[in-house]
């Protein structure tokens, strides 16, 4: 059986590498490594049911590794323990921004949200693949501890978000690679409370006092696209964001129940490794 430790980190500088790298074909002999920098922006909500939307300009990241034990690619940070065709238990890390709360209308008065990293477990098993078309169907089944890394570190609960995910070359455009996932949002009351709580010292008559409990927390699906050039690596994705039904969504710091984030970006890659390694469709 295979297992593997990976990084799913989606920050902001990252988050563009969804869906990652066109997939080789098998077989196919690739530098061990490859790396480069370039620019990406990203616009999205201040937080899940803010009507403030951040956009951001940053570097962006550009890093293979296609080693026997150690490998980075459109996967994350993957060390390579074990060895399955069907599952693999990875690391699953994303990270949230932080909110000035004196520029927030409804948060106003309120304390700031710190960012928060959230780090845990992440068990995939590939449903269905294509080997020779690239294709691969996956369930992913992450569960992470959040914790807030400004003014010490805190816990700040569970989150859950297990999601179907998609990935294939794009029919008649050769070199692009399709990514596509979609699942469900959940989290305990300690994760909802730090988001969506508001104590009574802060309650006013147009932000009443709420306690968030845990439970469902709204649902995510993200289209992803991306091409490797020669030198060059570019990609874009866009993700639909809603709320209906979640446990917080009475809270009066929710101020709409649907949301669009997207994001493109571009890296220049300017090294890679003289010794060539053989891939698959899974590197």
């Amino acid at each position: 059986m295979m297992k593997t430790f990976s990084s799913g980190w989606v920050s902001i500088p990252t988050i563009l590498l969804i869906g990652g790298l066109a997939l080789p074909a098998a077989g196919e002999e690739k530098p061990l490594w490859e790396a480069g920098l370039g620019v990406g922006a990203v616009s999205f909500p201040e937080y899940r049911g803010s009507s403030r939307q951040r956009t951001w300009v940053l570097p962006t990241p550009y890093l293979v590794y296609r080693g026997k034990a150690l490998r980075t690619d459109r996967g994350g940070l993957r060390g390579m323990l074990f060895d399955s065709e069907r599952m693999e238990l990875n690391l699953s890390l994303s990270a949230s921004m932080p909110v000035d709360s004196s520029n927030s209308g409804p948060r106003r008065g309120m304390p700031d949200l710190h960012p928060t990293v959230e780090l845990g477990p992440s068990l995939v098993f590939n449903l269905w693949r294509n080997k020779a078309r690239g294709q691969r169907l996956d369930l992913r089944l992450p569960v992470r501890a959040a914790y807030t890394v400004r003014g010490g570190i805190r816990y700040a609960g569970l989150v859950a978000a297990p999601a179907l995910s998609y990935n294939a070359p794009l029919s008649g455009l050769p070199g692009w690679n399709l990514g596509a996932q979609a699942g469900p949002i959940f989290a305990n009351a300690r994760q909802h409370r730090y988001f969506y709580e508001v104590k009574p010292r802060y309650a006013t008559p147009e932000r009443p006092a709420y306690s968030a409990s845990g439970g469902y927390s709204g649902s995510q699906f993200t289209v992803s696209l991306s091409k490797r050039f020669d030198r060059f690596w570019v990609g874009s994705f866009v993700r639909y964001d809603t709320l209906h039904g979640a446990a917080f969504v009475d809270s009066p710091l929710v101020e709409r129940k649907n949301a669009w984030t997207g994001g493109m970006g571009m890296a220049w890659i300017f090294g890679k490794s003289k010794r060539m390694v053989e891939t698959s469709t899974d590197d």
